[in-house]
């Protein structure tokens, strides 16, 4: 009798075990992860170490100005010079490690290099281009709760301003010498920023969801008297596994960033549209569809390879700027 009670509450320890796992939001499936563009989307175990690359390229090119096309005319009748395209490709390392079934660290370095082409008055083309190290991001997120295939964690981190701001190159009216480049070709932000962001994530059998909350928050004003504008962010995906190792994503991001507060007195604002902060802010939305490919078992098991393509669908920009056009996005993730 003893040894019958004894194997029934052992079946149903068992039971309420399981019930217990199933009930927990689990990254153990294609989809476990967010589309590869998203950053800080999971935390890991107690003892768990993941490590990935990414690769970024995005393209911007035409003018806008407001919500509206803009022409170079419009531009070229204001400035000196405008840009016409600006490609920028990013290589990105990040590290994450769980001290704590709680608590996940994240660091994150990245490698950008970047070409804008621009025109004169005359029509004359010329191109300039920056390379280097970016801002060093360290942070921690932190598990309010996982139960009922649900998952809610925050994120509180900083950057530290290892990346250049001051990016130069010659230009047809500084040669044959090297003149600053303009804010968007420089590399870093110059100042110490925050990054605080809280992510909810739900399971389902065959479909999961997730939402993310960003700001980023500058401090201060880097050595060349200016701040590069707060960015606020929402970011909502939903994928589909179709199998153990592959699922489709689709995702919408809102964002908006500020102007940029102060200038840098080396540049001209009246010579080239990007010298201008009232050219700089703006609002906008953009569409990607994705896949995760998932190794669950075998030599490769817990490598996750993403790859995402994006849209932007609207834009508001602060002045004339150059347009988003698609951003694509590979990644490597490994997980141990």
């Amino acid at each position: 009798m003893k040894l019958h009670i004894l194997a029934i509450l052992c079946m149903a320890t068992t039971i309420i075990q399981a019930q217990e796992e199933t009930g927990l939001w689990t990254s153990g499936r294609p989809d476990g992860h967010a589309p590869i563009s998203v950053m800080g989307d999971h935390t890991h175990s107690k003892g768990d170490w993941m490590f990935s690359y990414r690769y970024m390229h995005m393209n911007m090119k035409d003018l806008h100005q407001g919500s509206s096309e803009a022409s170079m005319q419009d531009a070229l009748s204001q400035y000196m010079v405008t840009p016409k395209n600006m490609p920028m490709n990013m290589h990105m390392l990040g590290i994450m490690y769980a001290p704590s079934d709680k608590i996940t660290l994240m660091a994150m370095a990245n490698y950008q290099s970047q070409e804008m082409e621009l025109q004169n008055r005359m029509g004359n083309e010329f191109n300039t281009a920056s390379s280097g190290f970016g801002d060093l991001k360290i942070s921690a997120l932190y598990t309010f709760f996982n139960k009922n295939r649900q998952k809610l964690h925050a994120q509180v981190g900083f950057s530290f301003p290892t990346g250049s701001i001051n990016q130069e190159d010659v230009t047809p009216m500084s040669a044959p010498n090297k003149t600053i480049l303009p804010y968007p070709m420089q590399i870093g932000s110059g100042t110490f920023d925050a990054n605080l962001g809280l992510t909810y994530l739900k399971e389902w059998d065959k479909l999961s969801f997730g939402s993310q909350l960003m700001g980023i928050f500058r401090t201060g004003e880097n050595s060349n008297d200016y701040r590069l504008g707060n960015v606020y962010s929402i970011n909502n995906w939903m994928a589909v596994p179709v199998n153990s190792w592959l699922s489709f994503s689709g995702r919408v991001k809102w964002a908006a960033v500020e102007k940029i507060h102060g200038t840098n007195p080396d540049l001209n604002p009246m010579m080239v549209v990007t010298a201008d902060t009232a050219n700089s802010g703006k609002t906008y939305a953009e569409a990607g569809l994705g896949f995760n490919l998932y190794a669950f078992k075998g030599s490769l098991k817990d490598v996750r390879f993403g790859f995402e393509a994006a849209l932007p669908i609207y834009q508001n920009m602060n002045g004339i700027q150059l347009k988003n056009q698609q951003t694509l996005t590979f990644g490597l993730q490994y997980s141990l």
